[in-house]
């Protein structure tokens, strides 16, 4: 599905992500972890397009995406959430969602005040909902939804683009330590679900075992090590310099 090919970005003197290779296949959730400024978010964002790299090259499907759009990106099946959430904060949860399956078909903005009218959409909107377990928050705004919750949402917002791969950065920060599971648990069950690929950054390394089928560390803009969440956690180079552990 996505095959990067020696992707290259530097940033003056700083080289942050450094000759990657790297493959997603049909349904995979890989998590990628490494100390801050190890390249996690410049890789995110060189798959997204928010950057363009210096050399290499991502595929997508057998596309060539190097530098296309972010836009041009969302089109074709690559969906985004961020650590910082971007949603509607003045309407509905339900209508956050059908707003961004308005952009994905082509419909104006203008069409959701009388969004009722669009019966299709609106049931695809609460399948979304229902899938991420927010259909009983439907009828609220943002600002009455738990920390969680809008995490949640976030995510079935790019979802709802249609994303054939997503792209989650750090989907768990600024949640209650014992609220983090059960957004993970939402997320994972709506994107299993569907077979979503999906490429997360997360540093907690509770949910990055519990919830990838495979793990990417990188260091100084390098992948170190590659693997299931048991063998990367064992592996002695990771073991020293992301948690000190020597020996």
């Amino acid at each position: 599905m996505l095959i990067i090919k020696d992707l290259k970005k530097s940033f003056g003197g700083f080289v942050a992500v450094d000759h990657v290779n790297l493959q997603i296949q049909q349904g995979e959730i890989v998590s990628i972890i490494g100390t801050n400024g190890a390249g996690k978010t410049t890789l995110v964002n060189l798959i997204s397009g928010f950057l363009k790299p210096d050399g290499g090259t991502i595929l997508f499907y057998g596309n060539d995406i190097t530098y296309t759009s972010p836009y041009t990106r969302i089109k074709e099946g690559i969906g985004r959430s961020f650590q910082l959430i971007q949603i509607f904060e003045n309407i509905t949860v339900l209508d956050n969602v059908r707003t961004a399956l308005f952009s994905k078909y082509g419909i104006t903005q203008s069409a959701l005040r009388h969004a009722n009218h669009f019966g299709d959409v609106t049931s695809e909107a609460i399948r979304i909902l229902d899938n991420f377990n927010l259909l009983d928050k439907k009828e609220l705004v943002p600002k009455g939804l738990s920390e969680g919750d809008l995490k949640v949402l976030d995510v079935a917002i790019a979802f709802a683009l249609k994303s054939n791969l997503l792209l989650l950065d750090e989907p768990t920060s600024g949640v209650a330590t014992q609220d983090k599971f059960k957004v993970m648990d939402s997320i994972v069950f709506a994107i299993r679900k569907e077979g979503i690929s999906t490429l997360i950054i997360e540093h907690d390394m509770d949910i990055v075992s519990g919830y990838s089928d495979r793990v990417i560390v990188m260091h100084e803009g390098k992948i170190m090590a590659e693997g299931k969440p048991e063998e990367v956690m064992e592996n002695r180079e990771v073991k020293a310099n992301l948690f000190g552990i020597l020996g």
